[in-house]
Protein backbone atom coordinates (compact mmCIF):
# COMPACT_ATOMS: atom_id res chain seq x y z
CA UNK A 1 0.00 0.00 0.00
CA UNK A 2 1.44 3.54 -0.98
CA UNK A 3 2.07 5.58 2.33
CA UNK A 4 -0.49 8.25 2.32
CA UNK A 5 0.41 11.29 4.86
CA UNK A 6 -3.28 12.19 6.44
CA UNK A 7 -1.28 16.09 6.84
CA UNK A 8 -1.59 16.34 3.49
CA UNK A 9 -5.47 15.62 3.54
CA UNK A 10 -6.04 18.22 5.30
CA UNK A 11 -3.61 20.41 3.69
CA UNK A 12 -6.00 19.98 0.81
CA UNK A 13 -9.31 20.13 2.32
CA UNK A 14 -7.88 23.86 3.76
CA UNK A 15 -6.91 24.87 0.38
CA UNK A 16 -8.81 26.74 -1.60
CA UNK A 17 -11.97 25.58 -3.32
CA UNK A 18 -10.23 25.75 -6.64
CA UNK A 19 -7.11 23.84 -6.04
CA UNK A 20 -8.85 21.16 -4.05
CA UNK A 21 -9.40 19.34 -7.27
CA UNK A 22 -5.84 20.05 -8.84
CA UNK A 23 -4.03 18.86 -5.91
CA UNK A 24 -6.37 15.84 -5.60
CA UNK A 25 -5.37 14.44 -9.04
CA UNK A 26 -1.78 15.65 -8.93
CA UNK A 27 -1.43 13.30 -5.72
CA UNK A 28 -3.31 10.57 -7.59
CA UNK A 29 -1.06 11.13 -10.81
CA UNK A 30 2.28 10.71 -9.09
CA UNK A 31 0.81 7.54 -6.52
CA UNK A 32 -0.04 6.19 -10.58
CA UNK A 33 3.38 7.27 -11.70
CA UNK A 34 5.13 5.62 -8.42
CA UNK A 35 3.35 3.39 -6.72
CA UNK A 36 6.32 2.97 -3.53
CA UNK A 37 6.24 6.69 -3.44
CA UNK A 38 5.73 8.12 0.17
CA UNK A 39 4.14 11.38 0.99
CA UNK A 40 5.30 13.91 3.55
CA UNK A 41 5.41 17.58 4.05
CA UNK A 42 8.46 19.97 3.83
CA UNK A 43 8.45 23.81 3.87
CA UNK A 44 4.56 23.54 4.79
CA UNK A 45 3.78 22.08 1.71
CA UNK A 46 2.85 18.33 0.08
CA UNK A 47 6.27 16.43 -0.99
CA UNK A 48 6.37 12.60 -2.55
CA UNK A 49 9.33 10.95 -1.15
CA UNK A 50 11.28 8.05 -3.97
CA UNK A 51 14.85 7.56 -3.03
CA UNK A 52 14.64 10.73 -1.54
CA UNK A 53 12.88 13.76 -2.88
CA UNK A 54 11.13 13.27 -5.93
CA UNK A 55 8.19 16.39 -6.53
CA UNK A 56 5.99 18.39 -4.73
CA UNK A 57 2.60 20.34 -4.65
CA UNK A 58 1.90 24.13 -3.31
CA UNK A 59 -1.62 25.43 -2.89
CA UNK A 60 -1.29 29.44 -2.92
CA UNK A 61 -4.24 31.83 -3.10
CA UNK A 62 -4.85 31.97 -6.77
CA UNK A 63 -2.74 29.35 -8.33
CA UNK A 64 -1.63 25.67 -7.14
CA UNK A 65 2.16 25.16 -8.11
CA UNK A 66 3.83 21.93 -9.19
CA UNK A 67 7.48 20.77 -9.48
CA UNK A 68 10.10 17.99 -9.40
CA UNK A 69 13.10 18.33 -7.02
CA UNK A 70 15.12 17.60 -10.72
CA UNK A 71 13.28 19.49 -12.54
CA UNK A 72 16.23 20.96 -14.90
CA UNK A 73 17.20 18.09 -15.81
CA UNK A 74 13.94 16.46 -17.48
CA UNK A 75 11.08 18.81 -17.67
CA UNK A 76 11.74 19.66 -21.87
CA UNK A 77 11.97 23.48 -22.21
CA UNK A 78 8.74 23.37 -24.18
CA UNK A 79 7.07 22.04 -20.88
CA UNK A 80 9.20 24.08 -18.39
CA UNK A 81 7.26 27.20 -17.42
CA UNK A 82 9.15 27.26 -14.17
CA UNK A 83 9.75 31.16 -14.98
CA UNK A 84 6.16 32.16 -13.80
CA UNK A 85 5.99 30.83 -10.38
CA UNK A 86 7.40 28.15 -8.30
CA UNK A 87 7.69 24.65 -9.49
CA UNK A 88 8.06 23.53 -13.42
CA UNK A 89 4.63 24.22 -14.95
CA UNK A 90 3.61 27.64 -14.42
CA UNK A 91 0.38 29.23 -12.66
CA UNK A 92 -2.06 26.08 -12.70
CA UNK A 93 -5.60 27.56 -12.06
CA UNK A 94 -7.63 24.56 -13.32
CA UNK A 95 -6.78 21.28 -14.67
CA UNK A 96 -6.43 22.12 -18.16
CA UNK A 97 -3.57 24.20 -17.04
CA UNK A 98 -1.43 20.66 -16.47
CA UNK A 99 0.13 18.42 -19.07
CA UNK A 100 -1.92 15.25 -19.74
CA UNK A 101 -1.69 12.63 -17.34
CA UNK A 102 0.27 10.16 -19.81
CA UNK A 103 3.02 12.72 -19.57
CA UNK A 104 2.77 13.77 -15.97
CA UNK A 105 3.23 10.21 -15.32
CA UNK A 106 6.46 10.01 -17.52
CA UNK A 107 8.00 12.61 -16.17
CA UNK A 108 7.57 11.39 -12.83
CA UNK A 109 9.17 7.75 -14.02
CA UNK A 110 12.04 9.72 -15.50
CA UNK A 111 12.32 11.71 -12.04
CA UNK A 112 12.61 7.93 -10.00
CA UNK A 113 14.91 6.53 -12.41
CA UNK A 114 17.45 9.96 -11.39
CA UNK A 115 17.13 9.52 -8.00
CA UNK A 116 17.62 4.87 -8.65
CA UNK A 117 20.78 6.10 -10.20
CA UNK A 118 22.04 8.47 -7.79
CA UNK A 119 22.18 11.98 -10.06
CA UNK A 120 22.63 15.57 -8.53
CA UNK A 121 20.36 17.87 -8.42
CA UNK A 122 21.50 20.45 -10.98
CA UNK A 123 21.66 24.14 -8.42
CA UNK A 124 19.79 26.79 -9.15
CA UNK A 125 21.93 30.19 -11.04
CA UNK A 126 22.31 32.66 -8.58
CA UNK A 127 19.70 35.39 -9.23
CA UNK A 128 21.47 38.82 -8.55
CA UNK A 129 20.88 40.56 -5.15
CA UNK A 130 17.33 42.06 -4.78
CA UNK A 131 17.41 45.63 -3.79
CA UNK A 132 16.17 46.57 0.10
CA UNK A 133 12.29 46.74 0.60
CA UNK A 134 11.08 50.03 0.61
CA UNK A 135 8.81 50.70 3.10
CA UNK A 136 5.63 52.80 1.17
CA UNK A 137 4.48 55.33 4.08
CA UNK A 138 1.11 54.19 4.58
CA UNK A 139 2.60 50.55 5.87
CA UNK A 140 5.42 52.82 7.34
CA UNK A 141 2.66 54.75 9.74
CA UNK A 142 0.67 51.98 10.31
CA UNK A 143 3.75 50.78 11.72
CA UNK A 144 4.58 52.96 13.59
CA UNK A 145 1.59 53.06 15.74
CA UNK A 146 1.61 49.06 16.40
CA UNK A 147 4.42 48.28 18.70
CA UNK A 148 4.08 44.22 18.48
CA UNK A 149 3.17 44.88 14.06
CA UNK A 150 6.50 46.91 14.17
CA UNK A 151 8.75 44.36 16.00
CA UNK A 152 7.69 41.61 13.75
CA UNK A 153 8.04 43.25 10.65
CA UNK A 154 11.32 44.26 11.82
CA UNK A 155 11.93 40.81 12.74
CA UNK A 156 11.33 38.79 9.70
CA UNK A 157 13.54 38.36 7.16
CA UNK A 158 13.79 40.36 3.64
CA UNK A 159 11.23 38.05 1.55
CA UNK A 160 8.69 37.79 4.18
CA UNK A 161 8.84 42.06 4.09
CA UNK A 162 8.75 41.80 0.72
CA UNK A 163 5.77 39.72 0.38
CA UNK A 164 3.95 42.34 2.44
CA UNK A 165 5.00 45.46 0.84
CA UNK A 166 4.26 43.86 -2.90
CA UNK A 167 1.02 42.71 -1.90
CA UNK A 168 0.08 45.94 -0.52
CA UNK A 169 1.80 48.27 -3.26
CA UNK A 170 -0.06 45.61 -6.21
CA UNK A 171 -3.37 46.80 -5.02
CA UNK A 172 -5.19 48.91 -7.82
CA UNK A 173 -8.02 50.74 -5.88
CA UNK A 174 -6.85 53.03 -2.92
CA UNK A 175 -9.84 51.34 -0.36
CA UNK A 176 -8.08 47.95 -1.22
CA UNK A 177 -5.16 49.22 -0.07
CA UNK A 178 -5.98 50.39 2.73
CA UNK A 179 -8.13 47.83 3.94
CA UNK A 180 -4.55 45.56 2.95
CA UNK A 181 -2.63 48.06 5.30
CA UNK A 182 -4.73 47.53 7.81
CA UNK A 183 -4.68 43.31 7.55
CA UNK A 184 -1.41 43.66 7.29
CA UNK A 185 -0.70 45.18 10.73
CA UNK A 186 -3.11 42.72 12.48
CA UNK A 187 -1.60 39.58 10.90
CA UNK A 188 1.86 41.07 12.13
CA UNK A 189 0.65 42.12 15.29
CA UNK A 190 0.00 38.17 15.70
CA UNK A 191 3.49 37.28 14.39
CA UNK A 192 1.81 36.10 11.11
CA UNK A 193 3.93 36.33 7.88
CA UNK A 194 1.98 37.10 4.48
CA UNK A 195 1.67 34.00 3.66
CA UNK A 196 0.88 32.42 7.07
CA UNK A 197 -2.78 30.17 5.49
CA UNK A 198 -0.69 28.22 3.24
CA UNK A 199 2.49 27.98 5.58
CA UNK A 200 0.76 25.89 8.60
CA UNK A 201 0.62 22.16 8.81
Amino acid sequence: MPSRDPRIDAYIARSAEFARPILTHLRAVVHAGCPPVEETIKWGFPHFMYRGMLCSMAAFRQHVAFGFWKGRLLVEKGDNRGAEAMGDFGRITRLADLPPKRMLVAYIKKAMALNESGVARQPKKKAAPKPPVKLPADLAAALKRDTRARATFAGFSPSHRREYVQWITEAKREETRARRVQQAVEWLAEGKSRNWKYTNC
